[in-house]
This record gives C-alpha cells, sequence and structure tokens, in this order.
C-alpha cells in the first residue's frame, strides 16, 4: 500500500499511526530521489528533513499554525505533504512548483523565502502581530546551522528572547550550508553535540545550583558567577539561555518518536523557545551522504550512481574567474579571496588549495564579508569577494557606507548576475547594475566572453578603488574571442561602426547583439555593434556619437530599472544629446519566475529573434 498518495493535505497524515508515519517517510526519501533524479533541485538537505517535516505536520495544525522555513530549499518535503506532490514533476520549470516557498503558490507557505537567516525575524513578526490580535496560534521558524551565521539571525534571536512571546526556533543543525559550515558558531554546536551530560537535564542542573548556599553578602556575586560558570560547563545550550530562549536538545532529527513527543511537548510550553535538531545532510542516499555538498543542488542525474544525466559545462564564468585568481594571486602577495560559505559554488577551489591562508570562508555573512574586505583593504591587502548577484544585494550599506565611502580597494567579484533561471524571483541577478551604478566611487565593469573576463580581472586587481565586474551563471562565451583590446577606463570597444543602427550590447548579451547584426549584415545592412564594458562610468565619447544613427539599441541582462539603458539616457539628457529612436532590450520592472535563460528571453522578447523582428520592422534595409 503507497501511503504518500493518499496524503493530499497535513490532515491526512494526522490519521496514520507511528508504523505508518515511519513507512510514510521512507516512500517520501524514495519520491525525492527520484523526482529530483529528473526535475534537479535541492536534494540533500530535502533528504535531511523528512523526519522533522512529517513530525511537524503530526503536530501542528498548519496553515492555521504557521511554519517558516529558512532559505526554504528544504522545504520540498513541507510542500509534497500539503498537497502539491501531482505537481511536483514540474519543480523549477517554467510555470511549475518554485524551489522555494511561495505563498502565491500556497496558503501553506506561510513566509515567501529564498535567502538566509530570514525565519526568526519573520516568525517574531507573526507572533507579535498574534498577540496584539489576541489570536492562537503557533509559529515554529526552521533554521540551519549555516543560516544562523547570518547576522540577521541573532538580531531575531536577541529580540525574541526579550519579546516574552510563544514563539518555537528549531535550529537544523547538519553542520553544512552549502559547503561545509565554518567559524566559531559551528565548533560551538559541535560541543553541543557531543557534551556529556553530566547530570541528565537541564532541570537537575539547575536544582543543584539553586541549593548552593550563600554565605553572606561578601560572597554572594562570586557564588552567582561559580554558578553561571557550572551552568555554561553542564547546560548545552547556555548561549540560547541568555539571550532569552529556552533550549531543548539536541534531538536525534531521525528518530521519528522522539520529535513528535518533544514537539508535543515543547508546543505546550511558554515564552521563546528553541529546540535543537541534529540531522544528516542527505540521509537515507548514500552518494548524497558522502558527498552532501555535491548534492545540495543538483541537475538531473542517475539515481544508480549519482552521475549527472548531462555532461557538467567545463569553460564556465566562474571557473575562469577561478582560475585567474589563482594565477594572479602566484604573482600578488596581497591578493586575498573571500566567500559566504561557497567557496567551490563561485570558483574558488583552485586558490583555496594553493593559498589557503589567504582564502577566507565569512559563512553566510555578506554584509560581515564586505566589511571585512574593507578592513583588508585598509590594512594593505587586495580583497576580492566573490559572490552570487542575488546575494551581495545584502550588504547595501555596507558597500556604500564601509567601501565607497572611503574609495577602498575591494574587487567585488559578481557571478551568477542577470537570469539564473530555475531557482526564480529570489535568485535572479537583476538588480546588481542599479544599486551598484548609483553608489559614488564605484567603478561597473561586464565582460563579454570569457577572455575579456580575465582581461578585466586582471585591469580591477591593478584598480584603484572599488570595482565590480559582474559576469553570468553557466558556460563562458566564447564569441569574438580574438579581440584583445586594452581595457581604458570608462571606455566602451566598438567591435562594428556601422550606419543604420546601433546595438550597444552589455556583458553576456553581446552573444545575441552578434548574433543580430549577423543577420541583418546577410540582408546587406551596416548595423553598428558597440561592447559597453563599463557601465560606470558611461563612455561619453559613445554618447557624444550616437547621433549619427537612426535609432539606438542597448541589450542589457538586467532589470530595466536603473540599469545601464537608464544610466546611458541619464548621460545623454546631461550632454543634450537627441536619437531619433532609443530602445532599451531589458528585463521589465517586476520579479522575473523561474525558467531557463532561453524561455526568459524569448518570454520578454530578448533573444535573438525577437529583438531581429523588432529591428526589422523599424530599420528598412
Amino acid at each position: 500500500m503507497n501511503l504518500l498518495n493518499k496524503i493530499q493535505s497535513p490532515h491526512d497524515l494526522k490519521k496514520l499511526k507511528f508504523h505508518e508515519l515511519k513507512k510514510l517517510c521512507a516512500e517520501i526519501r524514495t519520491f525525492l530521489i527520484d523526482s529530483i533524479s529528473k526535475t534537479g533541485g535541492h536534494l540533500a538537505s530535502n533528504l535531511g528533513v523528512v523526519e522533522l517535516t512529517v513530525a511537524l505536520h503530526a503536530v501542528f495544525d498548519s496553515p492555521q499554525d504557521k511554519i517558516i522555513w529558512d532559505v526554504g530549499h528544504q522545504s520540498y518535503v513541507h510542500k509534497i505533504l500539503t498537497g502539491r506532490r501531482e505537481r511536483f514533476f514540474t519543480l523549477r520549470r517554467k510555470d511549475g512548483l518554485s524551489g522555494f516557498p511561495k505563498g502565491s503558490e500556497s496558503p501553506y507557505d506561510a513566509f515567501d523565502t529564498g535567502h538566509a537567516s530570514t525565519s526568526i525575524s519573520a516568525a517574531l513578526g507573526y507572533c507579535q502581530a498574534r498577540d496584539l490580535q489576541n489570536l492562537a496560534y503557533h509559529v515554529a521558524a526552521v533554521i540551519g546551522d549555516g543560516s544562523l551565521t547570518g547576522g540577521l539571525a541573532y538580531e531575531a534571536i536577541n529580540n525574541a528572547g526579550q519579546s516574552n512571546t510563544n514563539i518555537l526556533v528549531i535550529l537544523n543543525d547538519n553542520q553544512m550550508s552549502i559547503s561545509e559550515n565554518v567559524g566559531a558558531l559551528s565548533r560551538y554546536l559541535n560541543e553541543i553535540r557531543t557534551a556529556p551530560s553530566y547530570l541528565g537535564t537541564k532541570a537537575g542542573v539547575n536544582h543543584i545550583l539553586h541549593r548552593l548556599p550563600l554565605l553572606g553578602r561578601p560572597l554572594t556575586r562570586f557564588i552567582e558567577r561559580a554558578k553561571e560558570g557550572v551552568k555554561y560547563f553542564l547546560v548545552p545550550g547556555a548561549m540560547f539561555e541568555e539571550l532569552g530562549l529556552n533550549y531543548i536538545g539536541p534531538v536525534d532529527g531521525h528518530n521519528l518518536k522522539e520529535l513528535i513527543g518533544v514537539l508535543r511537548r515543547v508546543k505546550q510550553m511558554s515564552g521563546p523557545v528553541l529546540l535543537h535538531v541534529f540531522t544528516k545532510k542527505g540521509k537515507g542516499y548514500d552518494q548524497a551522504e558522502e558527498a552532501p555538498d555535491v548534492f545540495h543542488g543538483v541537475s538531473s542525474f542517475h539515481v544508480d550512481t549519482g552521475a549527472p544525466v548531462a555532461v557538467k559545462e567545463r569553460d564556465t564564468y566562474s571557473g575562469a574567474f577561478g582560475q585567474t585568481i589563482a594565477r594572479l594571486s602566484d604573482e600578488i602577495p596581497l591578493i586575498a579571496a573571500i566567500t559566504a560559505a561557497m567557496p567551490s559554488g563561485v570558483g574558488l577551489d583552485t586558490f583555496a588549495q594553493i593559498h589557503p591562508e589567504r582564502l577566507f570562508d565569512v559563512g553566510i555573512a555578506e554584509s560581515h564579508a564586505v566589511t571585512f574586505a574593507a578592513g583588508l583593504a585598509k590594512g594593505g591587502m587586495i580583497p576580492i569577494f566573490a559572490v552570487y548577484a542575488s546575494f551581495l544585494q545584502r550588504a547595501y550599506d555596507q558597500i556604500l557606507h564601509d567601501v565607497c565611502l572611503q574609495n577602498l580597494h575591494v574587487v567585488f567579484a559578481i557571478d551568477r548576475a542577470g537570469v539564473v533561471g530555475a531557482d526564480g524571483e529570489t535568485h535572479q541577478g537583476l538588480y546588481d547594475l542599479a544599486f551598484l551604478s548609483h553608489m559614488p566611487n564605484m567603478t561597473v565593469l561586464a565582460p563579454k566572453n570569457k577572455r575579456e573576463l580575465i582581461q578585466m580581472l586582471e585591469y580591477a586587481v591593478s584598480f584603484d578603488g572599488p570595482i565590480a565586474v559582474r559576469y553570468p551563471k553557466g558556460a563562458a562565451s566564447q564569441t569574438l574571442a580574438a579581440s584583445n583590446a586594452p581595457i581604458e577606463y570608462g571606455c566602451s570597444e566598438t567591435i562594428r561602426q556601422g550606419r543604420d543602427f546601433v546595438l550597444l550590447a552589455v556583458g553576456a548579451m553581446m552573444d545575441t547583439a552578434y548574433e543580430v547584426t549577423r543577420r541583418f549584415e546577410a540582408e546587406g545592412g551596416e548595423p553598428g555593434l558597440v561592447n559597453v564594458r563599463f557601465v560606470k562610468p558611461v563612455d561619453l565619447e559613445l554618447v557624444k556619437n550616437l547621433p549619427q544613427y537612426s535609432a539606438v539599441y542597448v541589450l542589457e541582462d538586467h532589470s530595466i530599472a536603473g540599469g545601464f539603458g537608464a544610466k546611458l539616457l541619464e548621460a545623454m539628457a546631461r550632454e543634450q544629446i537627441h536619437v531619433e529612436y532609443f530602445h532599451d532590450f531589458a528585463l521589465p520592472d517586476r520579479f522575473i519566475e523561474q525558467g531557463t535563460r532561453a524561455e526568459i528571453f524569448a518570454q520578454y522578447g530578448m533573444d535573438a529573434q525577437s529583438v531581429y523582428c523588432h529591428i526589422k520592422e523599424r530599420v528598412k534595409i
């Protein structure tokens, strides 16, 4: 009997006996492995929370009770149990299920997530709203130990500890974020995992402590400090206790009976509670257990071996970045690299091997990473912060206030810029040009291909001031690979002079622009083609030459709001430059849903065929 097929909502789950719940967990794991092997997605993290998710829905009454998943890539089991199993084959595909919680998709998704460390803040907001309206429901935030390295989580814990409201924080401790966790917090949690339980329970410890005599007023403060010292030695989770949360755990996150029992008891407790649950990322699938970082996010793969169905792209922008920085670091001893918990994802594996002392993994803490980089720069180093575009926006204030204000030489290597595809709205890198290009002292570049990325990185490490190089996910373009014009500050690169109209291509959009110009040339046209190179500053010589064309077209892998097209129009207005026709091929001013790059470009008229047809309607050749 297949139990999973009978589960359409958590209400169905509550009808099952305990032995059936255990069987259901096994069926969920089989379903996850089979489904994600076809669709791709986040596998290891979801295999690790099967029992925890089943226990949560067995004890709490969602959607009345609110379950908030930090980051949300571990919410697949939650989706399966809340009526979305039959649509799971559409996961992360265009018009399909999101890979993250999404309120517009289901009322069971209490809060939209995609970035780390937000769940406790959101949960506390829910709790205060509940209390102010005299409502009665439970709120649980599930946060991983990787997300707990983010400062926002501690701001929320500090606030929650003072609130005295009923909030449950579940620390899903699997000792991993994407790469292995690092830092003092990780060591502290390791100590909790291995701490001997001398007195069995926290209650027993407190009982003993309270029986210690107070031998007169002069010794009172000394004894109290001694008590606290003993408490820290004997009670796991004392740090959370001091912040005002009742600490429970650690609990085996794969012992379903224990989990359900603890959650039922915790549900009756008053005040803020932190339940520490330890799980194994990749649980139940040998390949994922052995390499949880590899199976954190996967494309389609063969279940029997774990090998990807498609051969992984070797020549990627991330790879080219990593190779270049590794080479430059040999030549320039002052170069240091920074990552926020994803050295492999941004291509820093080689650098880590050859210069481990100069690689700093700060955990999921982008704000800290930027100010840390500012300190390195002040101290005479050349820091390179390699980060996904969507995650860099988490450090806006630090870039502006700590780097740009002091005009420090920090290099921002912005990976996954532009449309990233299947991860959808929370991960599209469509806003970096807007928030970086209005910062004083910042310089922003975008390479058209692999060779130019290498040139720009070489330029960036020798620059004087804040500088960002942004490049997309995936295979590095080889288009116009023979071009080797040197990088000159604020200067674009004219590929073809032309006379009919001109295409101004930003970075990776050069492939599309090049294809469009080739089509018009085949018809006898003479289109102009310019590689923008510098988004900031805008090339003023280019601006002054634009009136020679009957039409000016910008192509950029970015939101139309605040992108290069907007910067160009500002410059044209200042210089009082007028052109007959101007059009910006960019993403609209809205959040862009999931889909492949090709699908999204076609949907918004940014693929080569759409651009060609748009221009063809206006330009007669």
